[in-house]
C-alpha cells in the first residue's frame, strides 16, 4: 500500500521515505487536529491508542474531557509526497469506550443504523473554494478577473487547478472535473463519490491539499462561504444514493425510486434543523440569499437548479439527489450524518416530498410560492439553531455532539451579536463583517 515495505509498523506497514504520521481527527468546525508521532508508534496508535489533552480542542471542550485516546484506522494510511510525512484518520475514545462528541464517531454510529435498515450510503460533493492574494489586511486582492467554466482569461490559476488535481490521488481522491466557477477568482474541483465515511475524509484531505497548493503559489485558498459581499459564495452541494444489497435502491421505473422520494421527503421535512449543521457558521447566511444561485426555498424538482433538492438527470447507477445547500464550512461527518437521518426518517415514516416545483422559484412572488407549499430556510444561524433544538430527528444524528454542538454554536452566534452591537450595525446585515473574516477565512 502506497509503496509501503519492510515490516514492524501498522502489521507491517512501514515507508523507508517517512519518518514521521500525522495522527488526524477533526473539532466540532470540521478543522483537522491532531498529532505528528514517528511512525515507529504507528502500531500503538492503531493497538492502544495515543493519548492526548482534548479540553482546549472546539468542541471537546470541559475538565473531564481532557484525557482523549486517538485510535488510527488503518485503512486511512496516506503519505503525504510534498510534505515527506505520512497520515491517519481515526476515531476519538474516552477510556475504553468511543467519546460521543467524536465527529468522525458520530457518523460511524449514522452508518451502522443505516446498514440496520440494510442501506449503504454513497455521497459526492462539489466543494468551491476562492484563490486570494492578502496583502496584510481584511482588503483581498482578486488574482484572476475569469468567470464560470472560462478556460483562458485566468492568470496562473489554471495551473493551481492542475497542480491540486495530480496532487489528489496520493491522498486517495480521483478528481473527475476542474473549472472556474462564477465568482472572479472562484473555483471547483469535484472528485469521485465514494462510501459516506471516505466521502466525508476526502473532504478534508481535499481542503489540505487545496490549501497547501495555494500557499506555495503566494495565494491563500478560503472556503469561508461568503468571503465578499457582492460576490457568488462557495457551496458543497452533494450527491446523496443509497445502495440495498449492491443495487442503488434510488433507481425507479420511471424516475426515483419509492425508497429515494421518501429519502427526500425526509430531507425537505427536516430541512431547517439541517441548515444548522450543513450551514453551520454566521457566514453561511450571507450566502443563502436570492440572486447567487445558492438555494433560499425549501422544493425539489427534476434538473431545477433552483430548488432546494435538485434530481439530476441520470442513467442507470447513476441515480441520486442533489442537496444543494450545504457549504464547505460544515464538518462533513456531522452534515453527512444529519442528513441521512434526515432521510432515513422519511424513508420509516414514508414521507411524501412536497413543494415539487420546476419553475425558477425566484421569480415567483410570495402568493404563487405558497400556492406550492414552498417553505423558506432560516436567515440566520440564531434561527437555525432554535429549529434545531426542535428536530428529533436531527438531534438524534448528532448523538453525543450534539450537546456540545448546540453549546458551541450558541455561543458563536452570541458572540456575533455583541459584535454588531458594539458596532452599531442591524442583526440582520447582509454585509460582510470584520468579525467573519477573522473567524472563517482562515478555516
Amino acid at each position: 500500500m502506497n509503496g509501503l515495505s519492510t515490516s514492524g509498523v501498522g502489521g507491517g506497514l512501514e515507508s523507508k521515505r517517512v519518518g514521521f504520521i500525522q495522527l488526524i481527527f477533526v473539532d466540532i468546525n470540521g478543522v483537522p487536529k491532531g498529532m505528528e508521532v514517528p511512525i515507529g508508534r504507528y502500531d500503538e496508535a492503531i493497538d492502544d491508542g495515543i493519548a492526548f489533552d482534548g479540553s482546549s480542542i472546539p468542541g471537546f471542550e470541559g475538565i473531564e474531557d481532557s484525557d482523549l485516546i486517538f485510535k488510527a484506522d488503518p485503512s486511512t494510511y496516506a503519505e503525504i509526497p510534498w510534505e515527506g510525512t505520512s497520515r491517519v484518520y481515526g476515531y476519538i475514545y474516552k477510556g475504553e469506550r468511543p467519546y460521543p462528541a467524536d465527529p468522525r464517531g458520530v457518523l460511524r454510529n449514522t452508518l451502522e443504523e443505516l446498514e440496520k435498515a440494510g442501506f449503504k450510503a454513497y455521497i459526492g460533493p462539489e466543494p468551491e473554494f476562492y484563490l486570494f492574494k492578502k496583502n496584510g489586511s481584511w482588503e483581498l486582492q482578486i488574482p484572476d478577473s475569469g468567470g464560470y467554466f472560462d478556460l483562458v482569461t485566468l492568470d496562473k490559476a489554471r495551473g493551481i487547478r492542475r497542480e491540486i488535481a495530480l496532487h489528489m490521488p496520493a491522498l486517495g481522491l480521483v478528481p473527475e472535473v476542474l473549472h472556474h466557477e462564477v465568482g472572479k477568482a472562484q473555483h471547483e474541483i469535484d472528485f469521485r463519490y465514494d462510501e459516506a465515511l471516505r466521502t466525508a475524509d476526502n473532504i478534508i484531505s481535499f481542503k489540505h491539499i487545496v490549501k497547501a497548493t495555494a500557499e506555495a503559489h503566494g495565494l491563500y485558498a478560503t472556503f469561508m462561504p461568503k468571503p465578499l459581499y457582492g460576490f457568488p459564495g462557495n457551496g458543497m452541494h452533494l450527491h446523496v444514493s443509497l445502495w440495498k444489497d449492491g443495487e442503488n435502491a434510488f433507481i425507479g421505473e420511471d424516475g426515483l425510486s419509492e425508497t429515494a422520494l421518501h429519502f427526500l421527503g425526509g430531507v425537505l421535512a427536516h430541512a431547517k434543523a439541517l441548515t444548522a449543521v450543513t450551514n453551520p457558521t454566521v457566514n453561511s447566511y450571507k450566502r443563502l440569499v436570492p440572486g447567487y444561485e445558492a438555494p433560499v426555498y425549501i422544493s425539489w424538482g427534476y434538473r431545477n437548479r433552483s430548488a432546494l433538492v435538485r434530481v439530476p438527470a441520470f442513467w442507470g447507477n447513476g441515480a441520486r439527489i442533489e442537496y444543494r445547500c450545504p457549504d464547505p464550512s460544515a464538518n462533513p461527518y456531522l452534515a453527512f450524518a444529519a442528513i441521512l437521518m434526515a432521510g432515513l426518517d422519511g424513508i420509516k415514516r414514508r414521507i411524501e416530498p412536497e413543494a415539487y416545483v420546476e419553475e425558477n422559484v425566484y421569480e415567483m412572488n410570495d402568493s404563487r410560492r405558497k400556492s406550492l407549499g414552498i417553505d423558506t430556510l432560516p436567515e440566520s444561524l440564531g434561527e437555525a439553531l432554535e429549529w434545531l433544538k426542535e428536530d428529533k430527528a436531527v438531534k438524534g444524528a448528532l448523538g453525543g455532539a450534539y450537546r456540545n454542538f448546540i453549546a458551541y454554536k450558541e455561543r458563536e452566534w452570541e458572540e456575533y451579536i455583541e459584535y454588531l452591537g458594539a458596532k452599531g450595525l442591524p442583526e440582520g446585515t447582509k454585509k460582510v463583517t470584520e468579525w467573519e473574516l477573522e473567524r472563517y477565512f482562515h478555516i
